[in-house]
């Protein structure tokens, strides 16, 4: 499972020029799973979103968690993380998990973060959609389950 996060002062997805979901401070997630993720994948992933201390304290350092914080997420369902671009220009995306296997992955995800107590927000999984954000540092983390659970 993969995971890209973006420390915002706020984030929104539209779909069909109807604005679906909106967040103040907190973190964007575009979120990819893969073939063979499963819930040792998202139950890590989650409590190291949740806790990944990357807001400001007082004293200006990077100390605070979204939780510490109080922000909430937006998360993305993001296949293209998976691009595999080991041959030619164009990315494939073979690794990604088909959707009857992603969508409960996804939706597990999200409840676990909300577990947290981070109020969730998300895209619609599968749909083409405008993902709108001010990043706010900037900050931007990459995390990838298969590295990080080795």
């Amino acid at each position: 499972m993969k995971a890209l996060i973006q420390r915002v002062g706020e984030a929104s997805v539209t779909v069909a020029d109807q604005r679906i979901a909106s967040i103040g401070p907190g973190l964007l997630v575009l979120l990819c799973v893969e073939h063979g993720d499963g819930d040792r994948d998202v139950d890590f992933l989650a409590r190291k979103i949740g806790n990944l201390r990357i807001f400001e304290d007082d004293a200006g350092k990077m100390n605070r968690s979204v939780i510490d914080l109080g922000g909430s997420a937006l998360v993305v369902s993001q296949f293209t993380l998976c691009a595999d671009l080991s041959r030619g220009n164009r990315p494939g995306f073979s690794g990604a998990a088909a959707p009857d296997e992603a969508v409960p992955l996804y939706e597990r995800f999200c409840a676990q973060v909300s577990g947290y107590g981070v109020p969730v927000q998300t895209g619609e999984f599968g749909a083409p959609m405008a993902v709108g954000l001010i990043n706010d540092g900037p900050v931007t983390i990459w995390m990838d389950t298969r590295s990080l659970l080795a």
